[in-house]
């Protein structure tokens, strides 16, 4: 047994804990206000950035598996926040286009975000804060 290594200065870890301790007051204002899981929140957020996007596309740019994305589809679906149009060329796939209330979702989410990430981002200077999100950019490799 290595008595050296400690779990809580483990990197995979550390991210881990710091991710789900970031995450969990803005997972309260989207699943209190929109009833969403994270995931679907994800599927939003992408469709209101880059606009009519297919599942495929999705599960590229997130990096999620498509049974998530899928599952995120149809909820978002039920909830009136995005249309499906089957794609001529391809009829396994489909364009998924946010509809007005989703729309309406995506910009009150995109504005608690916004606020949410400045208040995590008070705690650091300037500095502090590129470093940090080079640092994060650089291990997500975007």
């Amino acid at each position: 047994m290595n008595d050296t290594f400690e779990i809580s200065d483990f990197l995979p870890y550390l991210l881990n804990q710091a991710a789900d301790a970031a995450a969990l007051e803005f997972q309260d204002y989207y699943k209190s206000r929109y009833g969403m899981l994270r995931t679907e929140w994800r599927v939003l957020f992408h469709l209101g950035h880059y606009g009519t996007m297919t599942a495929k596309d999705i599960c590229a740019h997130a990096r999620l598996h498509k049974t998530k994305v899928s599952r995120a589809v149809t909820a978002l679906d039920t909830k009136r926040f995005l249309t499906r149009s089957i794609l001529l060329q391809d009829r396994r796939h489909e364009n998924l286009t946010l509809t007005k209330a989703g729309r309406r979702a995506f910009d009150d989410l995109a504005a608690e975000a916004q606020s949410f990430d400045a208040a995590i981002m008070e705690q650091f200077d300037n500095n502090e804060r590129d470093t940090l999100r080079k640092c994060l950019r650089q291990l997500a490799k975007l």
